[in-house]
């Protein structure tokens, strides 16, 4: 079966890399080749940042709610095509089919609340000192976006970085992944229907070597999104800091959840399970390590591994009921395996998992990892894959304190019926979130941010909107005697 061909989308037309160059994609599934995309020359990708710069001096000046309409057309074309992008996104990714649909369709509301922001979002009137005098705090666009996508999420960032852009006045340039550009460019068809001026949004598919650093770099970049690891982190920071562009950056995570003694069990286990195996154990979000106090450890143990076991893997395209799909690649299995056994050696014992099955496809089981200590490297680096370490406490405050015993800080969990222990927690907890409660995954309306390494800046919500504006305060000095 011939592969399939995508193009990038750049200043409203569909372009082939003018080097020849292609990225073949898999399946993670079976390791097959399912398409080729272009692998954009140096040249493009400035193009693209050109035809970014020169169409946001138009854009800025159609009014936010005529922006927003564009948004709200590209949205109602995305549920028309679901089931389709839906599958594209399981094939390229991995994501079981049910969490794939999640993604799509949550792509489409977030795109619709954004797009609502274009009548909300607001400056502010200061009080002056001087008579006759009005001082107005305008919220206007930076300029030209660049949105860096990682593999996990790949439709639902495209809408988390060009929607508040859009709306605001910005125009954009997105960098998929190459693991995943498939879907990237699938939405770049949707959103070329909606009659969106040329420029204004922009795919350009390659290495980060190349578009990457471009993006990071060149001059016309008003402000960088990248959603991606910590070691890239320091590139973006390096190459924007030559010109002093804003930099959002939403990094990696190291989870912690606490377990109460006076927690509904059943309630901590499935939150915490779900919050696990989520995205088949790769999402920033993801609980990576678990904190149980000593009365209820055992029970609380004995029921995680038993669910954890029962955990199904398979292709998602194939098998709809399953609970996991692969992982992203062969570098991701190979890691996470290999974090596994450097484990066992230095003394864990494995309940569940723990070893990758035979043949294709880059699956790893739900594995239950116990007799850690908090110093492990299973503790501290961030697995990005379905295995749980647990620990155990028996104070709070020193449950706390390992917790916060991290580089990362992006997402917390505390399971309690103490009102004083979950407002403690809240209190104490050194992340940009934290649920009481119930499983990990945060709002549209709230503020995704990180602390610490996890990252700068943040998204969803007003306080993400406003990643993407300037303040420009005018002073209006009024002359009443020369009215007449």
């Amino acid at each position: 079966m011939a592969l399939k061909q995508y193009q990038m989308y750049i200043n409203g037309e569909w372009v082939d890399s003018d080097n020849g160059e292609k990225i073949t994609v898999y399946n993670p599934s079976n390791e097959e080749a399912i398409s080729q995309v272009p692998s954009a020359s140096l040249k493009q990708v400035k193009e693209a940042i050109d035809d970014a710069y020169a169409a946001q001096k138009d854009w800025k000046r159609v009014p936010a709610a005529t922006r927003g309409s564009y948004l709200v057309r590209i949205a109602a074309l995305i549920r028309k095509n679901a089931d389709y992008l839906a599958r594209t996104l399981s094939e390229e990714e991995g994501k079981i089919l049910s969490l794939a649909m999640t993604e799509v369709t949550f792509s489409a509301d977030y795109i619709d609340y954004m797009a609502a922001q274009g009548r909300t979002y607001e400056g502010e009137v200061i009080q002056s000192d001087n008579a006759n005098e009005n001082i107005a705090l305008l919220k206007q666009p930076i300029g030209v976006a660049a949105g860096i996508l990682p593999w996990n999420f790949p439709f639902f960032l495209i809408t988390r970085k060009f929607a508040p852009a859009l709306v605001t006045g910005n125009t954009i340039v997105i960098k998929p992944s190459s693991d995943t550009p498939n879907i990237a460019l699938e939405f770049a068809k949707l959103a070329n229907q909606v009659g969106l001026p040329k420029g204004v949004l922009n795919f350009v598919t390659g290495p980060g070597s190349v578009v990457g650093s471009e993006l990071s770099k060149n001059e016309k970049i008003g402000i960088i999104s990248l959603t991606g690891s910590v070691d890239s982190r320091k590139r973006v920071m390096a190459d924007a800091s030559n010109h002093v562009a804003k930099v959002s950056l939403e990094l990696g995570g190291k989870a912690p959840a606490i377990v109460c003694k006076d927690a509904d069990i059943d309630l901590a286990v499935d939150s915490i399970i779900n919050s696990r195996i989520d995205n088949n154990g790769e999402l920033c979000n993801n609980c990576e390590r678990v904190y149980v106090q000593e009365d209820i450890a055992e029970e609380f143990t004995k029921k995680l591994v038993a669910k954890m076991a029962a955990t199904t893997i398979g292709d998602p395209i194939e098998h709809e009921n399953i609970g996991m799909g692969p992982l992203i690649n062969k570098a991701a299995v190979e890691k996470v395996d290999a974090m596994v056994q450097r484990a066992v050696k230095a003394g864990a014992k494995v309940e569940c998992g723990g070893k990758r099955p035979e043949g294709k496809g880059y699956f790893y089981p739900a594995t239950v990892v116990t007799n850690v200590k908090q110093s492990d490297e299973l503790v501290q680096e961030e697995i990005f894959g379905p295995v749980l370490p647990i620990l155990t406490f028996k104070k709070l405050d020193q449950a706390i304190d390992m917790a916060n015993d991290s580089k990362l800080g992006l997402t917390s969990s505390i399971f309690t019926e103490n009102m004083d222990a979950a407002a403690t927690a809240a209190n104490e907890l050194e992340d940009g979130e934290t649920y009481i409660n119930r499983f990990n995954f945060e709002a549209m309306q709230g503020f995704h941010a990180g602390w610490k390494e996890s990252g700068l800046g943040g998204a969803d919500g007003k306080h993400g909107l406003e990643e993407y504006v300037n303040t420009h305060v005018v002073y209006l000095q009024r002359h009443p005697e020369k009215a007449d």
